[in-house]
């Protein structure tokens, strides 16, 4: 789909205007400290899946919250709009937005902010959207709620939100049901719900995970050029650390409900300090490697840890521990940046730049891995940081090719690019 310019929304408001003027201001928009989240049930100890947590988000800026599966990301979001059960868990801190407190608020009063200034982009836009409900009829019920709209006011609104995304032929689309579109256009339908009353803040969880690559790259693209023309905050949840490369201005790694790695995009990329960082950047297919080249994965899994009150979490999974690792948790201790801000490190021992995985891959001293088995590798896709580098794929999965004992041909080509010949027949 070719690059289109977000059209403005037809109802003469100046909020755009002003929040484009003001582009990642100088004061965050949305400050969290300490949010913890612990889920209780009888007779169980309690589950802290998000422990002390503290970021700041501000207009105009895009902040990753990377991660495997179970480290809090999406328990965090969710803690900020407000839409965790009101029974079996605690949530304890603060998530002050714009100077009011949203863990104070109560019921009605989030409600009415969620929406209009706080929305969220859900993972899985088949299971988010009503089923038996048209699309238009949930569009339309955003605005009518939080902009104080007739339906027939709003259906204009919506019409155009839909074109603003890229579905085509958005009045007809109005009318149908979530099943009637493709995934990519239930994404978008999602995202424009979310946009409805111009939100200062977007949550977007995981909005690529179920789509192929040409979709993804089109969600992304978009999302870049909402939070580019209004100058909205932008809070993206993923695992992709393609996904990060390409989007984020700042980005946050959190493991077993904690951030372990706070850092500027490019210089995360280009000097990981944490082991877990520096692991998953390891762990991505390159398009640039070298043939046969085998991944490095973190091993283990997010249940192998050791709680952090005695320890580190990461220890049992870590390349390099060292005693103190098992008997000592360590602090979140800000480091010197070349960027404006400092960039902050949960980390006994630190990765040393001769072992660090870059954005230009494997460190000159690390070993080849290569071997005569070969990998066949389909990505999300690439992204390149700015400021150079190798691009980063994105991985989806990676199978083993069972033709692995088979010659790799083109070990036999000469340096003229034609088939190799052995000694005796030259």
């Amino acid at each position: 789909m070719a690059a289109h310019t977000p059209a403005s929304i037809p109802d003469g408001t100046s909020a755009t205007t002003d929040r484009r003027r003001h582009a990642v201001g100088t004061e965050p928009l949305l400050s969290i400290r300490d949010l913890t989240v612990r889920f209780t049930r009888a007779g169980e100890e309690p589950f802290t899946a998000v422990d002390h947590v503290s970021f700041d988000v501000h207009p105009g800026q895009t902040v990753g919250l990377v991660g495997e599966s179970g480290c809090g990301k999406s328990v965090t979001s969710l803690a900020i709009m407000g839409l965790l059960p009101r029974r079996g868990n605690e949530v304890t801190g603060e998530v002050m937005f714009d100077g009011t407190d949203l863990l104070r608020l109560g019921a009605s009063e989030m409600r009415d902010r969620r929406g209009r200034d706080v929305a969220m982009i859900f993972q899985d836009p088949l299971s988010s959207l009503n089923p038996v409900v048209p699309i238009g009829l949930q569009v339309t019920e955003v605005i009518e709620r939080h902009r104080r709209m007739k339906r027939s006011e709003a259906r204009p609104i919506a019409e155009e939100l839909l074109r603003k995304v890229g579905i085509p032929d958005p009045a007809r689309r109005l009318k149908e049901y979530p099943h009637q579109l493709s995934g990519g256009m239930r994404q978008r339908a999602l995202i424009a719900m979310a946009l409805a009353c111009e939100p200062r803040l977007l949550i977007a969880d995981e909005p690529t995970t179920a789509l192929d690559v040409t979709i993804q790259a089109q969600i992304l693209r978009l999302l870049r050029e909402l939070v580019e023309e209004s100058g909205t905050a932008l809070i993206m949840i993923t695992h992709d650390l393609g996904v990060v490369a390409g989007l984020c201005d700042r980005v946050n790694v959190l493991y077993g409900g904690r951030i372990v790695e706070r850092a500027d995009r490019h210089e995360l990329f280009a000097a990981p300090r944490h082991p877990y960082t520096n692991g998953l950047l390891a762990s991505i297919p390159r398009l640039d490697a070298p043939r046969g080249r085998r991944l490095d994965p973190v091993p283990g899994s997010v249940a192998d840890n050791l709680p952090w009150d005695s320890a580190c979490a990461f220890a049992p999974r870590c390349s390099q521990p060292i005693e103190i690792c098992r008997e000592r948790t360590p602090e979140l201790v800000d480091e010197p940046s070349a960027g404006p801000r400092p960039r902050a490190l949960r980390c006994h021992n630190p990765v040393a730049p001769e072992d660090q995985v870059t954005a230009a891959g494997r460190p000159p001293s690390a070993p080849s891995t290569a071997t005569t088995a070969t990998t066949t590798t389909r990505t999300t896709g690439t992204a390149t940081p700015a400021g150079g580098g190798a691009s980063v794929a994105a991985p989806r999965d990676v199978v083993r090719d069972e033709r692995a004992d088979r010659p790799d041909p083109s070990s036999h080509i000469d340096r003229h690019g034609r088939p190799d010949q052995p000694e005796e027949t030259r």
